[in-house]
């Protein structure tokens, strides 16, 4: 069923007690690189380090309590994984979670931290989806799909209502807002948010090179797969294809959707952590790394962007830092 602004609103009032609201930085060395202001939403510092915890918190939230006392199921390869372990832990019910075997260590252990049972698969010759569906059904469970949930989309478009509204209070009406894509829940339900509080305001998408559907199904007009699930360091935004719900959104209100190479998410971390003190993971700096390297793909004198997430490996992430200094 398609997902309406009021869906959005309704699910920013459960959110509300609980949800951070992550404010929009800027540096004017950021300014610099991309040539016009810069203003980051960092949803790394929401709950869980990404902003999966507003979609996970939605859609648990909005269960019929006898529904949501059986317990919850999800598939992801780590932020969509956290977000519904730790809504569901408040919530006090149970949660099992599925998620590929080759997942950042730190993204698995901090489901389990959260209450949640693991149950690890093969992202080159499993099925999530299946999986995720066959667990449902032997143990009542309710399945929360990572995007293409209408009650997730609404969660992630509270996003886009903070944006909105941060975004006038800095005098900006018109400007491209970046958005980290994967199967486009986030995208979508900015998108929306924004084509009724902020107008001027467009999402676009932005993937990692070799695995941007997204825009190729924008380009298309139809929904394009990507012929692999790995081999990118943006593991959290590697997704099959756009969501049967999402993409008719992204189809009718996004701007074209852009890609960068691996190595221009990575300088696109230590940017923001030098310029910002944020930690991002990789597949949460794809949308900073094109407004910074990609400036000629932008329009405007300013540019949102959302930081998606910042659930990395200490190691990897030192090791980002190395290579950046």
């Amino acid at each position: 069923m398609p997902v309406t602004v009021a869906e959005i609103e309704a699910a920013a009032e459960r959110l509300a007690p609980v949800v951070r609201r992550t404010p929009l930085l800027s540096s004017p060395f950021l300014d610099e690189i991309a040539g016009r202001r810069v203003l980051v939403k960092p949803e790394c510092l929401q709950h869980t380090g990404s902003f999966k915890f507003r979609g996970g918190w939605s859609a648990v939230s909005a269960l019929p309590p006898d529904v949501r006392a059986r317990g919850v199921i999800a598939f992801s390869s780590g932020n969509h994984a956290q977000g519904v372990a730790y809504a569901a832990k408040l919530h006090g019910v149970p949660a099992v979670i599925v998620m590929p075997r080759d997942a950042p260590r730190l993204k698995v252990a901090n489901t389990e931290g959260f209450g949640a049972e693991v149950v690890l698969y093969d992202r080159e010759t499993e099925d999530r989806d299946e999986i995720g569906a066959a667990l449902a059904a032997e143990r009542g469970l309710t399945l929360i799909k990572p995007f293409d949930e209408p009650m997730v989309i609404a969660g992630q478009g509270t996003c886009g209502l903070e944006i909105a509204a941060q975004a006038a209070a800095c005098g900006v009406s018109e400007a491209d807002v970046l958005v980290c894509c994967g199967g486009g829940g986030l995208t979508s339900g900015i998108a929306l948010a924004l084509e009724r509080h902020a107008p001027g305001l467009r999402a676009r998408p932005v993937e990692p090179e070799g695995f941007d559907d997204v825009a190729r199904s924008l380009a298309a007009g139809r929904i394009e797969r990507n012929d692999r699930m790995a081999g990118s360091v943006c593991d959290a935004i590697v997704t099959p294809s756009p969501g049967e719900l999402t993409f008719p959104i992204m189809q009718r209100l996004c701007r074209p959707g852009l890609a960068v190479p691996d190595a221009l998410a990575l300088k696109a971390m230590a940017a923001a952590f030098v310029r910002l003190k944020l930690v991002l993971e990789p597949g949460g700096a794809v949308a900073l790394a094109a407004a910074l390297y990609r400036p000629e793909t932008v329009a405007g004198d300013a540019v949102i962007v959302v930081a998606s997430g910042g659930n990395v490996d200490p190691a990897a992430f030192a090791d980002v830092l190395r290579e950046g200094a």
